[in-house]
């Protein structure tokens, strides 16, 4: 693992607990909406008795307990990442490093912030990745692409 792909996985992550947070937004959404009774007379012994909106909920709520457990995750790993970045010893690198990885800031608002132009900002970006010390044992996440118990929607 690279010193970029493995301070990436934070912004990766991020992303996901967005995706997740919406995901479960509306799921929430389709839980209080509780379909109208049948009146017809048929007789179906087969037929399931729990109502719609339960199944809903329980989704919501297993969808809950990954996204605590990416949450924890995520908190590991950005306190992994910080105490990386804390260890390159030039100023204006770590504060690069930060502004891109942490606050996950765009070259030009690196720019901005620094007083310094793009080429620049990515100079010390690249001096500060030769740098970068990975611990020995590195958090690493894995790119989930579909949740099977969820819906279909493509995972990053």
């Amino acid at each position: 693992m690279t010193p970029k792909s493995y301070l990436n996985q934070a912004y990766r992550l991020e992303q996901r607990i967005r995706l997740d947070k919406e995901e479960i937004e509306q799921l929430q959404a389709l839980s209080v909406n509780v379909s109208s009774p049948s009146f017809e007379e048929h007789y179906n012994p087969n037929r399931n008795t729990e109502a719609s909106f339960m199944k809903t909920l329980e989704k919501v709520w297993k969808y809950q307990e990954q996204l605590n457990q990416e949450l924890d995750l995520l908190m590991s790993l950005m306190m992994e990442i910080q105490s990386v970045i804390a260890s390159v010893d030039n100023v204006d690198e770590r504060l690069v490093l930060t502004y891109r990885y942490i606050k996950n800031y765009t070259w030009t608002r690196i720019g901005d912030e620094m007083m310094a132009d793009e080429r620049t900002v990515r100079r010390w970006h690249n001096r500060a990745l030769a740098h970068v010390v990975l611990p020995k044992n590195p958090t690493f996440i894995e790119i989930r692409r579909k949740c099977p118990q969820m819906s279909n929607n493509t995972r990053i």
